[in-house]
């Protein structure tokens, strides 16, 4: 059987990958990030390594120990962290932060990569197991979008385009011709939350890929919690990039939604 690791960081979809990589056959050995990882990991992996993120620079040691040669990085580190005192306690963060020209995601976390395989581990795609995870074009729940809304769907989804081409953020709210609101180092959920106050009700939420996504890391995703969180701030519609975003919990999300009258689409 071989061996695969897994670094962990928050909500399900560590989760979802450590089982869809058993059920291939794989023995899952996942890194776990203390403050961000999910207990539910230490039933889905084979074995679990809590590591605090101070600790991360010693991961490529502590990986060859564990015989591991192939990795997946999947699930959040809180951004906020990534500013904190514990990453400039460890000296091999220290280290590894110290060569980057910014600190944009993309630099963090292929940087972080790049430092990881010098211990001789590859990286794979995020998603390499979860293809059924990623829906095709068309609408996914709730009514056809207005003729405003479509508007806005192909505004958000160009103006979305060009802002992930700078890796500023994914995802961008949008009513009636204006931009309300763009995601940045704080995440979906907290840019709903604000274009909610914004906008009030009935805005569309529009998430993309990035023109140059590296799969090993930071692919769109959205899931029940992205819902939840639509539905209580307001959102009329979201439009998710499809072929390229993963769905956790996509058949429950969309029954949840279409209860709702909330519209979900792939375009």
């Amino acid at each position: 059987m071989s061996e695969l690791g897994l670094i962990a960081g928050s909500r399900k979809f560590p989760l979802i990958f450590a089982r869809a990589a058993r059920d291939r056959g794989y023995k899952v050995v996942a890194f776990a990030v203390r403050g961000d990882a999910w207990r539910a990991i230490n039933k889905c992996a084979d074995k679990v390594v809590w590591l605090r993120l101070r600790e991360f620079g010693r991961l490529g040691d502590i990986m060859k120990r564990e015989g591991i040669n192939e990795a997946v990085m999947a699930g959040q580190i809180s951004p906020g962290r990534l500013f904190s005192s514990e990453v400039m306690r460890d000296a091999g963060l220290r280290e590894v932060f110290a060569g980057m020209k910014d600190k944009r995601a993309d630099t963090i976390f292929s940087t972080v990569i790049r430092h990881l395989e010098k211990s001789g581990v590859k990286f794979l795609d995020s998603t390499a197991f979860l293809g059924e995870m990623m829906p095709e074009r068309g609408l996914l729940c709730g009514p056809e979008p207005s003729p405003e809304q479509s508007k806005d769907i192909e505004f958000g989804f160009k103006l979305a385009k060009e802002v992930a081409g700078l890796d500023i953020g994914q995802t961008v709210a949008v009513k009636s011709g204006a931009i309300v609101g763009v995601e940045a180092f704080e995440g979906t959920d907290n840019l709903i939350r604000r274009a909610g106050k914004i906008a009030g009700r009935g805005f569309t939420v529009v998430k993309v890929s990035k023109p140059r996504q590296d799969p090993r890391f930071d692919v769109p995703v959205v899931g029940l919690c992205t819902v939840k969180t639509l539905l209580r701030c307001g959102a009329a519609c979201l439009a998710i990039e499809a072929g390229k975003t993963l769905f956790i919990d996509k058949e429950a999300s969309l029954a949840f939604a279409e209860r709702k009258g909330l519209i979900i689409t792939a375009v």
